[in-house]
């Protein structure tokens, strides 16, 4: 078994005491381990910086903004009683766009879900092709093996 698989199966605890052996022996080769841990991820504390953890935020900032509408109007939009603009065309032209943009981003809200949905179904199901198409002995674990006498 490989040295980063075994040090993977232990988890980070051994990673860090890897790193901090390689100083203790030689600088250079902590510092390379420390270059090799943050470059392949193996802490996964930088891993929240992918497009998910952005999503969440979006999605966060996004009840936030709803909730704020919700409280400052009583019809629960942002631009229920908007001030007039003294000119009533331009006032029912600002209220239906303003309308038509709230919808454009539901429909785009349910239409990122959909998008999301189907890739995590077809990431689901190229898993589950993957693992009724391996062999038998692979699906097996090392405790279900024969030992030698």
């Amino acid at each position: 078994m490989p040295i980063v698989a075994m040090l993977d199966e232990l988890g980070r605890p051994a990673w860090i005491v890897l790193m901090i052996l390689g100083f203790w022996f030689w600088w250079p080769l902590g510092l390379a381990t420390l270059a090799f841990i943050i470059w392949s991820r193996r802490m996964s504390c930088w891993n929240h910086y992918d497009a998910d953890h952005w999503q969440r935020k979006m999605d966060r900032l996004q009840a936030k903004i709803d909730r704020m509408r919700g409280r400052v109007s009583p019809g629960g939009t942002w631009w229920a009683n908007p001030p007039t603009s003294g000119n009533r065309a331009f006032d029912e032209y600002r209220t239906e766009t303003l309308r038509r943009l709230e919808e454009e981003q539901r429909e785009f809200r349910e239409f990122l879900n959909r998008l999301r949905h189907a890739k995590d179904k077809a990431e689901f199901d190229q898993f589950m092709a993957e693992r009724r198409n391996r062999p038998p002995e692979a699906n097996r674990g090392p405790e279900s093996q024969p030992q030698p006498h």
